[in-house]
């Protein structure tokens, strides 16, 4: 129990940036910061690791422009490295492990395999050395797809570079040969890398994007603290991922710091952040364990539950200036995870001391958001969809039959439930159709309206009913 008096908090709606004077124009402004010790962007934002919000699709459209996503976790991990290598093997300067198929397989099982990596061509190697190429130029009119690759891949005049190419070099020798794959190889021909001309466009049309060191697109995962997290960590790093978050409501507990030094022993060389914290004792506690990234914030997220469940939490810009104060001194980078309602809302949390800002919200209504989307169309419009999933529309209006119509002047509607059984029911009075000698009853502004809902009538009358069985009304 706290004796003490309960101290003041803030969150993002309490306070505002005093402005003063700028020399600094908005172009000028560089947002480059870490998410993590070794992971650098080139804006301050990351995508949640929910299922609602990050996928590959997602993860590649925020790489783009120099943020990250982080892969939710809520799929076998199997799936998840699969996502992650989908991101990876997007776009690069130089693919250093490209997908490769042997001379001896059918054509039908090499199609399979560029439909599933969805890639216009595959290097064909007998072990690591070099016999030719298979792309759509040799495939466009074959329509015989038991034949084997050897017998219809390009083998003679193979067009190869150096280890050491440089892009500028390489767009210079696709440009001259008019080809869109150039292969890398070693004094022995054996496959080094592969440069496209894909990579290159992409490189010129997304100049500021998070790449690593080998020009591919940057991207995290999200692990738990229990069950197949190792395993999981183990799969997402064979699948080159750059970071992994140890994803929990609650950082500063024993199941999390047992979970950061298990990763630390197995995979010494990851980039590791966890969270979440909301204090400067749980910072402290956790930078002191060697994360290379903390996350911020419990509870502040539009749909986290956490402190309705619980009542714990911190308000969120209380929290970071505490984190901070605990952070400082290092090269620790804080993330602030959750509460963004506005733009302005990074701004804030940028300033009380976080690196970068991690949003789900705000980006899980995009299109390369998870899920498919739906169209809201008149006749849905025109219907009432009720708690138990039936929708109610007025018959002869949203619903246009003759059985509909014929309902509607006997004074029923036609309500058709989610099982697909039609039945007739009493029409709300407010949807009856009136005959030409019933005039429309009017009503005075000073009267209010005696007709209430089922819904709310039966609320207000068991509300009415508790209060005067605890004695507030008489």
């Amino acid at each position: 129990m706290n004796d003490g008096s309960i101290p003041d908090a803030l969150t993002f709606d309490d306070v505002l940036l005093l402005p003063g004077r700028s020399t600094v124009l908005p172009t000028e402004v560089d947002t480059t910061t870490n998410f993590a010790r070794k992971v650098r962007l080139h804006v301050p934002l990351a995508s949640a690791a929910m299922d609602t919000v990050t996928e590959s699709r997602l993860a590649i459209a925020i790489a783009r422009q120099g943020g990250i996503g982080i892969v939710h976790r809520s799929m076998p991990a199997e799936k998840q490295a699969e996502e992650v290598d989908r991101v990876k093997r997007s776009e690069s300067g130089m693919i250093v492990d490209p997908v490769t198929i042997s001379p001896d397989i059918t054509i039908r099982q090499a199609l399979e395999i560029m439909n599933k990596y969805k890639i216009s061509g595959l290097p064909v190697t007998r072990g690591s050395r070099l016999t030719g190429i298979l792309t759509n130029r040799d495939l466009r009119f074959e329509k015989t797809h038991s034949q084997l690759v050897s017998s219809v891949m390009t083998k003679e005049n193979l067009v190869t570079v150096p280890v050491g190419t440089t892009l500028d070099e390489a767009e210079r020798i696709l440009q001259k040969h008019r080809i869109e794959k150039l292969l890398v190889v070693d004094q022995d021909f054996n496959l080094k890398g592969l440069i496209t001309v894909k990579d290159i466009q992409k490189k010129l049309e997304y100049p500021r994007a998070a790449k690593d060191e080998h020009g591919r697109l940057r991207v995290g995962a999200a692990i738990g603290a229990t069950g197949d997290f190792l395993e999981r960590a183990v799969e997402l790093s064979k699948a080159k991922v750059d970071v992994l978050a140890i994803d929990t409501a609650h950082g500063h507990s024993f199941r999390v710091m047992e979970a950061i030094k298990a990763i630390r022993h197995r995979l010494p060389d990851v980039q590791l952040i966890a969270g979440n914290v909301a204090t400067y004792e749980g910072t402290k506690e956790l930078i002191s364990l060697g994360v290379d990234g903390l996350k911020v914030g419990i509870g502040p997220g539009s749909i986290c539950t956490t402190r309705v469940v619980t009542g714990a939490g911190v308000p969120q810009l209380t929290a970071i200036i505490e984190a901070a104060r605990a952070a400082q001194g290092t090269d620790v980078p804080l993330i602030a995870d959750g509460g963004i309602k506005y733009s302005g809302d990074i701004s804030k949390a940028l300033a009380a001391g976080a690196s970068c800002v991690m949003i789900g919200s705000l980006f899980a209504g995009t299109e390369e958001s998870p899920g498919s989307g739906y169209r809201r169309t008149r006749q849905v419009r025109a219907g009432r969809r009720g708690r138990t999933g039936s929708v109610q529309r007025p018959a002869g209006r949203a619903d246009g039959t003759a059985r509909g119509r014929a309902a509607q002047r006997n004074g029923l509607c036609w309500r058709e439930h989610t099982e697909g059984i039609a039945r007739e029911e009493p029409l709300h009075s407010r949807h009856r159709r009136r005959t030409a000698r019933e005039p429309r009853p009017r009503r005075h502004h000073h009267e209010r309206s005696a007709e209430l809902s089922h819904g709310v009538r039966a609320l207000c009358c068991a509300m009415t009913r508790k209060m005067i069985e605890r004695g507030v009304l008489f």
